[in-house]
């Protein structure tokens, strides 16, 4: 688009700049018409798939991005991690699993374009949506509105990344892999909550992206407003349906949902192929050209990156799997339908379908041209196979599928028809581990790092997103007169609480623990605690598992302890503890001596042998473990674990949470008939996430340092590592 892109300077002359693209003679390497994207002058039919760098390492990108290729796709989606790249205004971080440069070059080497999804709010399931939390703490700011402060650091980022990618030649105007770049992500729904005030926002988005001059075309994900010259674009399980907000626009699915992400607490979803393959060809015979998996490949949260109370694993069903190995048969068939849509893309890019009745649920797509001639023969109905004739040929068609002819004779591939292999990974123990333990300690008031006010403080405003943890302390003096202390009917302590977990202490004594979920993160504690004659020490841990990622002005939700907390049952009926004084200190005491580091770990005497102590709550374990032979991936089985986090040479596999154990239906599954989120479920009963990634480039060969954090009382002798095989 070269020269026409250029004049985009302001929004008075973004339309009359488009209406140039469409009669001037183009040159630019990367274009679009109602067909299809247009690349170096050619149309193409593209299909795609999300892989997240971060959620990979960079010793996996190559072989994830070698096998997206083998599966038939043409273009590697991915969003820039704002949080991830700035974790501090100012201060950049473009390293390991965060060197996007690196990561596109390996794109590019592969023959393969890049998608770059710069948000940059991301959503993701990713911690505050992408966002960094010191941007909640910008004067002034709102998030994703028409407002100053946030679109001065928006923009500021994205320029930072465009201007990146233009330094190395990165975009396909500079002969470089990046062919499509998106502005913001899904604010059609925010938008129609905000009005007015995100109307102009979103103009405004679109102008600044324009403005940067990429040389290729910027999308924004469902936002049926975006101004010419941006595409607006689908993201869902099915976009049949969807329609370009412009004529002259292409017909894009930027997310097809290939799964669903685990949730602590939830069943695990999975996704029947033949769908995923029947969504996307229904798609393409309706005038699609390009598609895009999330996820072809999810990977994992490592550290804290998740979104709130979202899993560790982002497996997400995914063609390619968490570990990095091909999932069959999702993996294979979708890599037929890739070789048939290929076969028939002359037709595709030339041509528009016309419509013929095959029966009362049956219908087909055929697209005639010079170049060729394409038919897609559908049945809609989701329990009988029904036989249609089509050309002078029969055809037999299984419920809720569709059968590709690329010459409109001979069928090259059916949706629903699966002859890919089927297999399952399994997880086999390789080895156990001889642990060490120390107990961590609820802190008191003149701990180092504590400090104290009247009243209840916000969690995320005390920790910054530092640490999970916060600690809450007061005293509370009871009189020897006590009714309770004589009848033994203690007081009742209730506690309300934003979120998202909360560990209840009584002078150090654990008195009970209460959690959210993803549906509901507030919580109440309310329970008989044994309070004695003199002074108790109330000592309140709550704990944050992901911040928010998604919502009309998320960045202004709460968590932590708010109140109100009162004892109920004492001489004076009820006591109301919410304005009286507080101490609060940031982190458990082995976080802030670094226990999960060989250094750290010696700052503090560990039991052993049968000292340790399992079952305890707020307790560190370590040990040192060889690296096993091979390269079958590995993860860590924390079955016999409660909740917390665990660490590798120092670095964090991420959370925890095997003793949530999933809700939901996990009945039998039909692929036909409209998929959601909770048709097809597993692991009802058992823990949402069992096992944990362990990337071998972070292993040694031998003396690999592993650390424990467990919170409410798990037993560590039940851990193994484990290696992921076919």
């Amino acid at each position: 688009m070269g020269s026409v892109w250029n004049v985009f300077l302001g929004a008075n002359i973004l339309k009359l700049a488009f209406l140039c693209l469409l009669v001037c003679s183009v040159t630019a390497s990367v274009s679009y018409d109602r067909k299809a994207i247009i690349v170096n002058g050619h149309r193409r039919i593209l299909l795609s798939g999300s892989i997240h760098y971060p959620r990979s390492t960079p010793e996996m990108w190559p072989d994830l991005i070698q096998k997206a290729k083998n599966g038939g796709l043409d273009v590697i989606q991915t969003y820039v991690f704002w949080n991830g790249h700035e974790p501090s205004p100012g201060k950049y971080y473009f390293e390991g699993r965060y060197d996007l440069v690196k990561f596109i070059k390996l794109v590019q080497q592969a023959g393969l374009y890049v998608h770059l999804r710069i948000g940059p709010y991301v959503c993701a399931e990713w911690n505050f949506g992408g966002f960094p939390v010191w941007l909640k703490y910008v004067p002034g700011i709102e998030f994703r509105t028409d407002n100053g402060p946030f679109k001065e650091k928006m923009q500021g980022f994205t320029q930072l990344i465009v201007n990146m990618m233009k330094s190395q030649r990165l975009f396909e105007s500079q002969g470089g892999p990046i062919v499509l770049s998106q502005i913001e992500n899904e604010f059609g729904p925010v938008e129609w909550d905000i009005g007015a005030p995100g109307k102009a926002y979103a103009r405004w988005a679109a102008q600044m992206a324009v403005g940067l001059q990429t040389g290729v075309p910027w999308v924004m994900c469902k936002q049926d407003d975006a101004p010419d010259p941006v595409i607006n674009t689908c993201n869902g399980f099915y976009c049949d349906y969807f329609t370009p907000n412009e004529n002259y626009k292409p017909k894009m699915w930027t997310e097809n949902w290939t799964g669903w992400y685990t949730k602590f607490g939830g069943a695990v979803p999975y996704r029947p192929v033949e769908d995923i393959a029947f969504s996307v060809a229904r798609f393409i015979q309706k005038g699609g050209s390009f598609v895009n998996y999330y996820m072809y490949h999810g990977g994992t949260n490592f550290g804290t990156t998740s979104g709130r109370f979202v899993a560790t694993s982002y497996d997400y069903d995914a063609p390619i799997d968490e570990y990095g190995i091909p999932r069959e048969p999702k993996y294979t068939h979708l890599k037929y339908l890739h070789r048939a849509i290929k076969m028939c893309e002359p037709a595709l890019i030339s041509a528009d379908p016309t419509l013929q009745t095959l029966g009362s649920n049956q219908e087909a797509h055929v697209f005639r041209s010079s170049s060729g001639c394409a038919a897609f023969l559908a049945n809609y109905d989701t329990k009988w196979s029904v036989k249609v004739n089509f050309g002078g040929a029969q055809f037999d068609l299984p419920p809720w599928s569709i059968s590709i002819l690329p010459d409109c004779k001979n069928e090259a591939f059916n949706t629903a028809r699966v002859i890919a292999p089927r297999f399952h990974a399994m997880m086999t123990p390789v080895s156990s581990f001889s642990w060490q333990s120390y107990i961590d300690e609820t802190p008191t008031a003149d701990y180092d790092s504590s400090f104290s006010s009247t009243g209840l403080y916000e969690q995320l405003n005390v920790t910054r997103d530092t640490s999970d943890y916060l600690w809450y302390m007061t005293d509370v003096v009871i009189g020897a007169n006590e009714g309770f202390l004589r009848n033994g009917n203690y007081p009742v302590l209730t506690v309300m609480s934003a979120g998202h977990a909360l560990h209840v202490f009584i002078n150090s004594q654990l008195a009970g623990t209460v959690y959210g979920s993803l549906e509901n993160p507030r919580l109440t504690f309310s329970e008989n605690v044994r309070l004695r004659a003199g002074v108790n020490r109330i000592s309140l841990l709550s704990v944050a598992v992901g911040l928010a990622n998604v919502g009309t002005h998320f960045e202004t939700w709460n968590e932590g302890v708010l109140g109100p907390v009162t004892l109920q049952g004492l001489n004076e009926g009820r006591r109301d503890l919410t304005r009286q004084k507080w101490s609060y200190k940031i982190g458990m005491k082995g976080e802030n001596l670094g226990l999960n580091t060989v250094s750290g770990s010696s700052s503090v005497e560990w039991m052993k042998g049968s000292s340790i102590a399992p079952k305890q709550p707020l307790t560190w374990y370590k040990t040192t473990f060889n690296a096993p032979a091979g390269n079958d991936p590995l993860a860590l089985d924390m079955n016999s674990m409660g909740k917390g986090q665990v660490w590798v040479n120092g670095k964090s596999i991420g959370r925890y949470w095997p003793a949530y154990k999933a809700t939901g239906n996990c009945g039998q599954c039909s692929y036909t008939g409209y998929f959601t989120e909770t048709k097809c479920l597993s692991n009802c009963g058992q823990a949402s996430q069992r096992w944990y990634h362990v990337p071998r480039s972070w292993l040694y060969p031998s003396g690999n340092f592993l650390v424990v954090f467990e919170e409410w009382g798990g037993d560590p002798r039940g851990i193994s590592l484990v290696k992921r095989t076919v």
